[in-house]
């Protein structure tokens, strides 16, 4: 069987996995994939699936984007995309107005550093002039109210006064 053009994937992966300290077999186990299977996938024979390599990512604990990069399924600049995307998504501490504001203010700036975000390739415009999707809004083809607003301190509410 010829080797596939899968990067150096397979050769990652042996290299996680040993550092991981887990045999051929323990992997294949933690993934939910043969062992054969798994052991072709390393030498270069198999080219996985996305599900195999989130699979077997998340048995290494690491990042199914690095996997998927090594693989050619991702764009290394779609994976830090991506990441920082899942990060902001992630953070408890704000909410969900908060990180639809943060996540287009950074599809702003990598517009104006000249990427084009993910969302705007998949409609073909340059999303300079993008109507915010419904979802993007506090609640689906809601108008943002006053109760939308986070709570301001007393401080900041006097300073909102230009009578004061």
């Amino acid at each position: 069987m010829a080797s596939l053009n899968v990067g150096n994937l397979g050769e990652y992966l042996r290299e996680q996995r040993n550092a991981a300290q887990l045999s051929l077999r323990q992997l294949a186990d933690a993934a939910g994939v043969s062992n054969p299977y798994l052991s072709q996938i390393e030498r270069g024979l198999r080219k996985p699936s996305a599900d195999v390599l989130q699979q077997v990512a998340k048995a290494l604990r690491i990042s199914a984007e690095t996997l998927y990069v090594r693989a050619g399924i991702l764009d290394e600049r779609e994976r830090e995309e991506l990441e920082t995307r899942a990060v902001i998504l992630a953070d408890p501490s704000i909410n969900e107005r908060q990180k639809n504001v943060l996540l287009q203010i950074y599809d702003s700036f990598r517009r104006e550093n000249g990427f084009v975000p993910e969302t705007d390739k998949a409609d073909g415009t340059d999303g300079a002039d993008r109507t915010p999707r419904t979802d993007e809004t506090p609640e689906a083809g809601k108008t943002p109210t006053a109760a939308d607003e986070t709570p301001k301190t007393a401080d900041a509410r006097k300073d909102d006064n230009p009578h004061s």
